[in-house]
């Protein structure tokens, strides 16, 4: 079985809706997953941007959320995800916005791409206070046991 991500807000490659970005509630998209490899202790994810500033040129990946050590029997993040609502152990990391929390999309020119990557891991992370991405992906280095990617799109109106 495959580890798959998907959302019933958007569609691979399809427009992330308003009310998930800056222009509207700027709350978390519903998630799903299935195929969870039966040794994953914990899974991680990260939504980031790699068209920032603009797609023509782009210079940066901009962090969009960073979560980890969420258990192997969750299935799901809910619609508009806040720390209460997250499964018990999860942990937040820190976004490019500074903060602990989902930072929905907000691209200042053009349409950008925001890669939704769930990882399977075969370990409970330490508590790694608050990490940023790279810190985060450095902790997963050799414990990833799988991979999967949702991509969505979006361009202010």
């Amino acid at each position: 079985m495959t580890l798959t991500l998907t959302s019933q807000a958007f569609r691979q490659n399809g427009e992330i809706p308003t009310q998930h970005t800056c222009e509207g509630a700027d709350v978390s998209p519903p998630l799903e997953w299935s195929g969870v490899p039966a040794s994953t202790k914990s899974l991680a994810l990260v939504i980031d941007d790699p068209d920032a500033p603009d797609p023509a040129a782009p210079k940066i990946t901009w962090v969009h959320w960073v979560l980890y050590n969420i258990p192997p029997t969750a299935t799901r993040l809910p619609d508009g995800a806040a720390a209460q609502a997250l499964p018990a152990g999860t942990r937040e990391g820190i976004n490019d916005f500074k903060r602990a929390a989902y930072g929905g999309p907000c691209p200042p020119v053009g349409r950008h791409r925001y890669f939704h990557k769930l990882y399977a891991l075969d370990t409970v992370l330490p508590d790694l206070k608050s990490p940023s991405k790279a810190a985060l992906e450095k902790a997963m280095q050799g414990h990833v046991l799988a991979h999967a990617e949702l991509i969505g799109t979006y361009q202010k109106r």
